[in-house]
């Protein structure tokens, strides 16, 4: 990997309130939590918890936002690095896989629990899925130029997506494969399809940063 992701996590108290809130909506739903639970969760009264947020939308806006920005942070990074094409992709798709596995939870929550929000904090989560959505494909395009003349980038990111974003649906992490096998398969499988694909891919060499 040349890119930072969830390997370094904020330990504040408003962080580790979060995780315990996503694991807790990710296994329960946002409706059927309480901040009661949330509160025992996370080894606070519920007056601490109060402290902290104030209700428990905030609570899910904190969770929301916060995995949608470490996503961003993600791939503007990639962005930064000035990847060749065929380069590129690849280095979204495995620093995404990584940042899925650190944060199941969180992600099962933005991709469930946001409409829960009021629509002024929907738009702000919207507003950054648009910048990953919109880096995806131009590194799509960037692999396949002739693509974007006919806007057929923007759907098959949408495809990409479709495929990455719903793993937690049905991948359980400590079965025969783990996220980072999955991460060149996927790779592969939305590049060359299932008939190119390699039953065990080569491992990705370091490639040093661009100065």
């Amino acid at each position: 990997m040349t890119v930072d992701t969830a390997s370094s996590r904020p330990g504040d108290q408003r962080s580790l309130i979060a995780r315990a809130a996503a694991e807790l909506f990710a296994r329960k739903g946002y409706a059927a939590t309480s901040m009661n639970e949330i509160a025992e969760a996370s080894h606070l009264s519920k007056p601490g918890l109060y402290h902290h947020f104030k209700d428990k939308a905030e609570v899910l806006l904190h969770i929301a936002d916060g995995h949608v920005s470490r996503l961003v942070d993600i791939v503007t990074g990639v962005e930064a690095l000035q990847l060749a094409p065929d380069e590129r992709l690849p280095e979204l798709i495995e620093a995404f896989m990584a940042e899925y596995a650190e944060a199941q939870h969180e992600h099962r929550v933005l991709t469930e629990d946001v409409r829960f929000l009021a629509p002024e904090a929907q738009a702000r989560v919207l507003d950054k899925e648009r910048t990953v959505v919109r880096v995806f494909a131009d590194a799509i395009a960037a692999t396949r130029p002739d693509l974007h003349a006919s806007q057929l980038h923007k759907l098959l990111t949408m495809f990409l997506f479709g495929m990455l974003n719903w793993m937690f649906t049905w991948f359980k992490p400590g079965g025969r494969f783990s996220y980072d096998q999955m991460a060149p398969i996927a790779t592969q499988l939305f590049l060359n399809g299932i008939t190119g694909l390699e039953i065990e891919p080569k491992k990705k060499t370091p490639k040093a940063r661009k100065p």
